[in-house]
């Protein structure tokens, strides 16, 4: 049974008196379900669930009137063994982006305060949550999201630190490794050679549980590639399922671009890539329905390596990778996982190692952004850590960081005075530059500290 951080999220949530409904967002098979059934028969003395998509007659239970009475009136009927307990009962809604109306529900029940209610969606961006939404889109409206009255938590694919739990690895390991990190101290050798089989075992698996669980069952890279390949197929009818008419092929070519996207030198997504001649136009819906079903995540480029990074991205530049690694290596060529765990990757590399480091910001709730210039200077990635804008710098391997050093030398045209650089390296630091083995890159977030705003001496306004 894999181990989930959500677990104690969805603790401190019940904990919380004045708990919203919640609703839990992410990629399709990502552990949603499993969790919070998990979590409710754990937690309340009844539960009653119901799956929209799968279960569609459910519906009918939020169609007219709105309030909780009515509402477990007709579930009750429609779930004749189901039991309604006050401050005892949790109501299950999957796949809520399937009904609309018990969306806008939500309110009704955090009014009401009798039930506490715990909503997932794969597809809520695109089933008209997300920021394409189409106004005569007739089964999902704005009206339905019931601002105010709900908490939404996104959840992701297994993150690194969780996949090491999943393999057996102790507390203790993990926090000599985050203590190491914190410290800038030497990994013990040990402990570093483990973590770095553990992390190739991690790119060539990724987080999906279906996929963990038939890595720890088999260790078969065969049956592992297979999963992924049975997940993505998964994905691709979604594609043609929920998307408008005209967007399903440009969907599905974009999904299908992005290792070609990254196996160039400038890994910019050019739509010329997706399909010849193909423009901004043709594919930009596209794109977003893929990012708002949690599949990929753009990687946006800076005006300059400044902070805040949101307000200098430029919103035409970005790079594409896949939210979860595992997503990636289910895409390439059947062998390359082989070839991951044996050092015989060549040219390709690069773009898996920068996927790894993408999937560990955005498990971590992180946003992309990186710095490009004509002339040629790139650094891959820019973070806010420790309060101020940090370069990264990923390798496969170990070699050198020529923008990366250029970048610090020109303190007065790049504002930035940090630099971390991942690869095969042990824990060190050279001035400026903190070297650190890639496995340490789920780490690398900004700590953001409770901090108190200072009164105001007000009679400095006395005349």
């Amino acid at each position: 049974m894999l181990r989930r951080k959500i677990e104690t999220y969805l603790s401190e949530w019940k904990q919380d008196e004045d708990r919203k409904p919640l609703v839990i967002k992410g990629v399709r098979q990502c552990g949603k379900t499993f969790i919070v059934k998990k979590f409710a028969k754990a937690n309340y003395q009844s539960v009653v669930y119901m799956n929209f998509l799968l279960e569609p007659d459910k519906k009918s239970a939020f169609k007219g009137n709105l309030d909780v009475d009515t509402i477990i009136l007709n579930l009750s009927a429609l779930i004749p063994d189901s039991r309604f307990i006050n401050k005892k009962t949790c109501i299950i809604l999957d796949e809520i982006q399937e009904c609309k109306e018990a969306r806008t529900a939500l309110k009704s029940f955090k009014l009401d305060g009798r039930f506490d209610v715990i909503a997932t969606g794969s597809l809520l961006g695109v089933k008209g949550y997300g920021k394409h939404k189409k106004e005569n889109d007739e089964n999902e409206g704005v009206d339905s999201v019931p601002v105010g009255f709900e908490t939404i938590v996104d959840m992701y694919p297994l993150d690194f630190e969780e996949f090491l739990w999943a393999n057996g690895v102790g507390t203790q390991v993990i926090d000599t490794v985050k203590s190491c990190f914190v410290n800038e101290s030497v990994v013990p050798e040990g402990i570093h050679k483990a973590m770095m089989e553990l992390l190739y075992r991690y790119i060539i698996v990724g987080g999906l549980p279906e996929v963990v669980n038939c890595f720890l069952e088999t260790k078969n890279i065969g049956m592992i590639y297979q999963k992924q390949r049975t997940l993505l197929a998964e994905y691709e009818e979604d594609m043609v399922k929920y998307a408008d008419d005209s967007d399903k092929p440009h969907i599905r070519e974009c999904f299908e671009s992005i290792p070609k996207q990254l196996a160039k030198e400038n890994k910019k997504f050019q739509y010329s890539i997706v399909r010849k001649g193909g423009r901004s136009s043709q594919y930009k819906g596209s794109l977003q329905w893929l990012e708002d079903a949690g599949i990929v995540e753009r990687c946006y480029n800076t005006t300059i390596t400044e902070l805040p990074l949101s307000g200098n991205a430029i919103e035409d530049c970005f790079k594409v990778y896949t939210t979860d690694i595992g997503v990636l290596m289910g895409m390439l060529d059947y062998g390359t996982q082989a070839d991951i765990l044996k050092g015989n990757l060549l040219g390709y590399k690069g773009a898996i190692f920068e996927n790894l480091m993408a999937d560990f910001l955005c498990k971590s709730g992180q946003k992309l952004y990186y710095f490009h210039k004509d002339s040629g200077l790139e650094l891959d990635f820019l973070v806010r850590f420790k309060g101020e804008c940090v370069l990264i710098e990923v390798k496969a391997k170990t070699g050198k960081a020529k923008s990366m050093n250029t970048a610090l030398k020109n303190k007065g045209v790049y504002h930035v005075n940090q630099a971390i650089k991942l690869g095969q390296y042990n824990v060190g630091r050279k001035g400026e530059v903190l070297t650190i083995p890639l496995y340490m890159g789920f780490l690398i977030k900004d700590e953001i500290k409770d901090s108190v705003i200072p009164d105001i001496d007000l009679s400095l306004l006395t005349p």
